[in-house]
Protein backbone atom coordinates (compact mmCIF):
# COMPACT_ATOMS: atom_id res chain seq x y z
CA UNK A 1 0.00 0.00 0.00
CA UNK A 2 1.13 3.39 -0.82
CA UNK A 3 1.29 5.63 2.36
CA UNK A 4 1.35 9.30 1.05
CA UNK A 5 2.41 10.44 5.39
CA UNK A 6 5.92 8.18 4.77
CA UNK A 7 7.74 10.19 2.68
CA UNK A 8 9.57 12.10 5.70
CA UNK A 9 10.38 8.97 7.70
CA UNK A 10 11.47 6.93 4.44
CA UNK A 11 13.86 10.20 3.58
CA UNK A 12 15.35 10.32 7.25
CA UNK A 13 15.57 6.19 7.39
CA UNK A 14 17.60 6.16 4.30
CA UNK A 15 19.86 9.08 5.03
CA UNK A 16 20.88 7.37 8.36
CA UNK A 17 21.25 4.27 5.65
CA UNK A 18 23.85 6.19 3.94
CA UNK A 19 25.95 7.63 6.46
CA UNK A 20 29.20 6.06 8.27
CA UNK A 21 27.03 4.66 11.05
CA UNK A 22 23.71 3.25 11.00
CA UNK A 23 22.23 4.16 14.71
CA UNK A 24 21.08 0.58 16.26
CA UNK A 25 17.57 1.69 17.85
CA UNK A 26 14.37 3.29 16.75
CA UNK A 27 11.67 4.44 17.45
CA UNK A 28 8.36 4.30 14.84
CA UNK A 29 6.10 6.85 16.84
CA UNK A 30 2.47 7.90 15.89
CA UNK A 31 -1.30 7.16 16.16
CA UNK A 32 -2.70 3.95 15.06
CA UNK A 33 -3.31 3.41 11.71
CA UNK A 34 -0.78 5.38 9.93
CA UNK A 35 1.04 2.23 8.41
CA UNK A 36 4.23 2.11 11.21
CA UNK A 37 3.75 -1.46 11.01
CA UNK A 38 4.45 -1.89 6.94
CA UNK A 39 7.25 0.80 7.35
CA UNK A 40 8.98 -1.20 9.65
CA UNK A 41 8.57 -4.33 7.83
CA UNK A 42 9.97 -2.62 4.30
CA UNK A 43 12.52 -0.62 6.04
CA UNK A 44 14.17 -3.63 8.00
CA UNK A 45 14.07 -6.04 4.54
CA UNK A 46 15.78 -3.14 2.78
CA UNK A 47 18.31 -2.73 5.65
CA UNK A 48 19.14 -6.40 5.55
CA UNK A 49 18.98 -7.12 2.24
CA UNK A 50 20.61 -4.52 0.84
CA UNK A 51 18.46 -4.64 -2.09
CA UNK A 52 19.77 -8.13 -3.73
CA UNK A 53 17.51 -9.97 -5.55
CA UNK A 54 18.02 -13.11 -4.43
CA UNK A 55 16.93 -12.56 -0.73
CA UNK A 56 13.90 -14.67 0.47
CA UNK A 57 10.51 -13.36 0.85
CA UNK A 58 10.53 -14.30 4.66
CA UNK A 59 13.60 -13.48 5.88
CA UNK A 60 15.55 -15.28 8.38
CA UNK A 61 17.11 -12.06 9.73
CA UNK A 62 13.94 -10.57 10.47
CA UNK A 63 12.71 -11.00 13.99
CA UNK A 64 8.99 -10.11 14.93
CA UNK A 65 7.99 -9.49 18.61
CA UNK A 66 4.53 -8.98 19.08
CA UNK A 67 1.75 -11.09 21.44
CA UNK A 68 1.97 -14.33 21.95
CA UNK A 69 -0.12 -17.24 23.48
CA UNK A 70 -1.68 -16.64 27.02
CA UNK A 71 0.38 -19.22 29.10
CA UNK A 72 0.91 -22.44 28.60
CA UNK A 73 -2.20 -23.99 27.91
CA UNK A 74 -3.02 -21.35 24.90
CA UNK A 75 0.41 -22.28 23.63
CA UNK A 76 -0.61 -25.96 23.91
CA UNK A 77 -3.30 -25.15 21.69
CA UNK A 78 -1.14 -23.01 18.91
CA UNK A 79 1.19 -26.16 18.91
CA UNK A 80 -1.61 -28.30 18.56
CA UNK A 81 -3.05 -25.95 15.38
CA UNK A 82 -5.95 -24.99 17.69
CA UNK A 83 -7.31 -21.53 18.03
CA UNK A 84 -5.67 -20.03 20.72
CA UNK A 85 -5.66 -16.89 23.06
CA UNK A 86 -3.07 -14.38 22.76
CA UNK A 87 -1.75 -12.12 25.70
CA UNK A 88 -2.80 -8.21 26.28
CA UNK A 89 1.46 -7.59 26.58
CA UNK A 90 4.60 -8.22 25.36
CA UNK A 91 6.06 -10.00 27.96
CA UNK A 92 9.42 -10.92 29.14
CA UNK A 93 9.79 -14.47 28.18
CA UNK A 94 9.01 -13.00 24.81
CA UNK A 95 11.99 -10.43 24.66
CA UNK A 96 14.05 -13.33 26.21
CA UNK A 97 13.17 -15.72 23.16
CA UNK A 98 14.05 -12.72 20.90
CA UNK A 99 17.62 -12.67 23.10
CA UNK A 100 18.27 -16.30 22.32
CA UNK A 101 18.18 -15.89 18.42
CA UNK A 102 20.46 -13.05 18.74
CA UNK A 103 23.30 -15.26 20.07
CA UNK A 104 24.37 -16.49 17.01
CA UNK A 105 25.06 -14.69 14.03
CA UNK A 106 22.85 -13.45 11.45
CA UNK A 107 22.20 -16.55 8.90
CA UNK A 108 22.48 -14.93 4.92
CA UNK A 109 24.94 -11.59 5.93
CA UNK A 110 25.95 -9.18 8.53
CA UNK A 111 23.03 -7.20 9.79
CA UNK A 112 20.22 -8.57 11.14
CA UNK A 113 16.82 -6.54 12.28
CA UNK A 114 14.60 -6.76 15.29
CA UNK A 115 10.91 -5.32 14.73
CA UNK A 116 9.17 -5.13 18.31
CA UNK A 117 4.85 -4.25 17.62
CA UNK A 118 3.70 -3.08 19.69
CA UNK A 119 6.42 -1.81 21.89
CA UNK A 120 4.07 0.27 24.08
CA UNK A 121 2.57 -2.97 25.62
CA UNK A 122 5.89 -4.22 26.50
CA UNK A 123 5.08 -4.97 30.78
CA UNK A 124 7.80 -3.96 32.93
CA UNK A 125 10.10 -6.97 32.90
CA UNK A 126 10.25 -6.73 29.14
CA UNK A 127 11.20 -3.35 28.70
CA UNK A 128 13.95 -3.91 31.28
CA UNK A 129 15.31 -7.24 29.31
CA UNK A 130 15.01 -5.16 26.12
CA UNK A 131 16.69 -2.04 27.30
CA UNK A 132 20.28 -4.28 28.04
CA UNK A 133 19.87 -5.36 24.41
CA UNK A 134 19.82 -2.03 23.51
CA UNK A 135 23.12 -1.04 25.77
CA UNK A 136 25.04 -3.52 24.40
CA UNK A 137 22.78 -4.32 20.85
CA UNK A 138 24.88 -7.34 19.35
CA UNK A 139 27.33 -6.14 16.14
CA UNK A 140 25.14 -5.49 13.21
CA UNK A 141 21.53 -5.85 15.24
CA UNK A 142 19.17 -2.94 14.79
CA UNK A 143 16.14 -2.78 16.91
CA UNK A 144 12.91 -1.08 15.22
CA UNK A 145 9.76 -0.16 18.06
CA UNK A 146 6.78 0.53 16.76
CA UNK A 147 5.08 2.93 19.05
CA UNK A 148 1.39 4.50 19.61
CA UNK A 149 2.32 6.43 22.88
CA UNK A 150 5.96 7.31 23.19
CA UNK A 151 5.46 8.30 26.39
CA UNK A 152 5.01 4.84 27.23
CA UNK A 153 8.02 3.37 26.67
CA UNK A 154 10.87 3.35 29.56
CA UNK A 155 12.73 7.09 29.84
CA UNK A 156 16.03 4.76 29.41
CA UNK A 157 14.80 2.79 26.23
CA UNK A 158 13.74 6.10 24.68
CA UNK A 159 17.35 7.91 25.05
CA UNK A 160 19.06 4.92 23.66
CA UNK A 161 16.49 5.55 20.14
CA UNK A 162 16.25 7.45 17.10
CA UNK A 163 12.73 8.64 16.68
CA UNK A 164 10.94 8.94 13.18
CA UNK A 165 7.50 10.39 13.68
CA UNK A 166 4.65 9.71 11.45
CA UNK A 167 2.18 12.41 10.77
CA UNK A 168 -1.68 12.11 10.57
CA UNK A 169 -3.10 11.70 6.98
CA UNK A 170 -5.43 14.66 5.30
CA UNK A 171 -8.86 13.48 5.02
CA UNK A 172 -8.40 13.81 1.45
CA UNK A 173 -5.70 11.75 1.66
CA UNK A 174 -7.65 8.92 3.71
CA UNK A 175 -10.60 9.49 1.30
CA UNK A 176 -8.57 8.44 -1.40
CA UNK A 177 -6.54 5.59 0.41
CA UNK A 178 -10.69 4.20 1.10
CA UNK A 179 -11.27 4.79 -2.60
CA UNK A 180 -8.28 2.81 -3.30
CA UNK A 181 -9.29 -0.22 -1.71
CA UNK A 182 -13.07 -0.64 -2.67
CA UNK A 183 -14.28 0.72 0.76
CA UNK A 184 -18.48 1.19 0.55
CA UNK A 185 -20.60 3.90 2.66
CA UNK A 186 -22.62 6.72 1.84
CA UNK A 187 -21.50 10.14 2.23
CA UNK A 188 -22.50 10.81 5.81
CA UNK A 189 -20.92 7.60 6.70
CA UNK A 190 -17.71 8.49 4.84
CA UNK A 191 -17.99 11.89 6.41
CA UNK A 192 -18.67 10.39 10.14
CA UNK A 193 -15.66 7.88 9.30
CA UNK A 194 -12.93 10.69 8.08
CA UNK A 195 -14.18 12.67 11.40
CA UNK A 196 -13.68 9.69 13.82
CA UNK A 197 -10.26 8.65 12.48
CA UNK A 198 -8.77 11.98 12.95
CA UNK A 199 -5.76 10.48 10.62
CA UNK A 200 -6.11 7.26 10.96
CA UNK A 201 -6.49 4.74 7.73
CA UNK A 202 -6.55 2.25 9.92
CA UNK A 203 -9.56 3.94 11.64
CA UNK A 204 -10.99 5.19 8.79
CA UNK A 205 -11.27 1.68 7.35
CA UNK A 206 -12.52 0.20 10.67
CA UNK A 207 -15.07 2.92 10.32
CA UNK A 208 -16.06 3.19 6.84
CA UNK A 209 -18.39 -0.18 6.75
CA UNK A 210 -20.01 0.52 10.42
CA UNK A 211 -23.26 3.30 10.43
CA UNK A 212 -21.49 6.15 11.58
CA UNK A 213 -23.51 8.54 9.69
CA UNK A 214 -26.49 8.19 12.24
CA UNK A 215 -24.37 7.59 15.18
CA UNK A 216 -22.25 10.73 14.31
CA UNK A 217 -25.68 12.75 13.57
CA UNK A 218 -27.40 11.74 17.23
CA UNK A 219 -24.10 12.86 18.72
CA UNK A 220 -23.63 16.13 17.29
CA UNK A 221 -27.49 16.40 18.75
CA UNK A 222 -26.21 15.80 22.07
CA UNK A 223 -23.63 17.94 21.99
CA UNK A 224 -25.42 21.29 20.53
CA UNK A 225 -29.03 20.50 22.36
CA UNK A 226 -28.61 17.99 25.34
CA UNK A 227 -30.88 15.65 26.11
CA UNK A 228 -33.76 16.56 28.47
CA UNK A 229 -36.22 13.94 27.56
CA UNK A 230 -33.28 11.38 27.57
CA UNK A 231 -34.52 10.53 23.89
CA UNK A 232 -31.18 11.48 22.35
CA UNK A 233 -29.37 8.89 24.36
CA UNK A 234 -31.83 6.20 24.17
CA UNK A 235 -31.58 6.61 20.18
CA UNK A 236 -27.68 6.59 20.76
CA UNK A 237 -28.08 3.34 22.63
CA UNK A 238 -30.43 1.79 19.66
CA UNK A 239 -27.90 2.57 17.06
CA UNK A 240 -24.72 1.36 19.18
CA UNK A 241 -27.03 -1.95 19.72
CA UNK A 242 -27.77 -3.42 22.40
CA UNK A 243 -25.10 -6.39 21.62
CA UNK A 244 -22.39 -4.74 19.88
CA UNK A 245 -19.29 -6.18 19.92
CA UNK A 246 -15.86 -4.38 21.04
CA UNK A 247 -15.12 -2.87 17.65
CA UNK A 248 -18.63 -1.58 17.51
CA UNK A 249 -18.27 0.16 21.31
CA UNK A 250 -14.89 0.68 20.06
CA UNK A 251 -15.96 3.03 17.04
CA UNK A 252 -18.76 4.56 19.18
CA UNK A 253 -15.75 5.93 21.75
CA UNK A 254 -13.67 6.63 19.06
CA UNK A 255 -16.18 8.80 17.18
CA UNK A 256 -17.47 10.34 20.15
CA UNK A 257 -14.02 11.33 21.00
CA UNK A 258 -12.93 12.85 18.09
CA UNK A 259 -15.93 15.02 17.96
CA UNK A 260 -15.39 16.49 21.23
CA UNK A 261 -11.66 16.91 20.63
CA UNK A 262 -13.06 19.11 16.97
CA UNK A 263 -14.91 21.10 19.29
CA UNK A 264 -12.64 21.87 21.57
CA UNK A 265 -10.00 23.44 18.88
CA UNK A 266 -12.56 25.42 17.80
CA UNK A 267 -13.81 27.12 20.29
CA UNK A 268 -12.25 30.41 21.81
CA UNK A 269 -14.23 29.75 25.20
CA UNK A 270 -11.77 29.02 28.26
CA UNK A 271 -14.83 27.54 29.98
CA UNK A 272 -15.91 25.67 27.13
CA UNK A 273 -12.69 24.18 25.94
CA UNK A 274 -12.09 23.23 29.90
CA UNK A 275 -15.11 21.36 29.78
CA UNK A 276 -14.90 19.70 26.74
CA UNK A 277 -11.45 18.58 27.40
CA UNK A 278 -12.92 16.96 31.03
CA UNK A 279 -15.54 15.11 28.49
CA UNK A 280 -12.65 13.76 26.51
CA UNK A 281 -10.86 12.41 29.34
CA UNK A 282 -13.53 10.68 30.45
CA UNK A 283 -14.70 9.21 27.29
CA UNK A 284 -10.96 8.21 27.06
CA UNK A 285 -11.14 6.08 30.81
CA UNK A 286 -14.38 4.83 30.42
CA UNK A 287 -12.99 3.32 27.03
CA UNK A 288 -10.14 1.75 28.45
CA UNK A 289 -12.37 0.89 31.64
CA UNK A 290 -14.92 -1.09 29.32
CA UNK A 291 -12.99 -4.29 28.18
CA UNK A 292 -11.56 -4.95 31.44
CA UNK A 293 -14.88 -4.68 33.52
CA UNK A 294 -17.32 -6.41 30.67
CA UNK A 295 -19.82 -3.49 31.41
CA UNK A 296 -23.26 -3.48 30.09
CA UNK A 297 -23.23 -2.25 26.28
CA UNK A 298 -26.30 -0.30 26.71
CA UNK A 299 -25.72 1.23 29.97
CA UNK A 300 -22.49 1.94 28.17
CA UNK A 301 -23.94 3.54 25.71
CA UNK A 302 -26.04 5.80 28.00
CA UNK A 303 -23.29 7.22 29.61
CA UNK A 304 -21.11 7.83 26.66
CA UNK A 305 -24.39 10.15 25.60
CA UNK A 306 -24.45 11.32 29.18
CA UNK A 307 -21.12 12.77 29.23
CA UNK A 308 -21.91 14.27 25.93
CA UNK A 309 -25.02 16.13 27.14
CA UNK A 310 -22.91 16.99 29.78
CA UNK A 311 -20.27 19.11 27.76
CA UNK A 312 -23.38 20.68 26.14
CA UNK A 313 -24.58 21.75 29.28
CA UNK A 314 -21.51 22.91 31.04
CA UNK A 315 -20.81 25.05 27.79
CA UNK A 316 -23.77 26.93 27.86
CA UNK A 317 -22.87 30.36 28.97
CA UNK A 318 -24.91 31.29 32.18
CA UNK A 319 -27.66 33.05 32.42
CA UNK A 320 -27.80 37.12 33.15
Amino acid sequence: MDWPNHERPWREWRSAMRGTRMHHGWILAGKRGLGKHDFACAAARELITEDREDAPREHPDIIHVTYSAKDDKEERKQADGKPFELSRMIRERDIGRMQRRLQTRPTLGSRRAVIIDPADDMNTHAANKLLKSLEEPPAGTFFLLVTHSPAKLLPTIRSRCRVLRFPPLTDAQLSAMLDATGASGDPATRSAALKAAEGSFGAAQRFADQDLGALAKTMETLLDEGDPAMMGRSELARLIGPRADRERLQAAFDLAQALVAARARATDLHAERGALVETHARLARLADEAPVHNYDTGLLALEIGTLLVGACAASEPANG
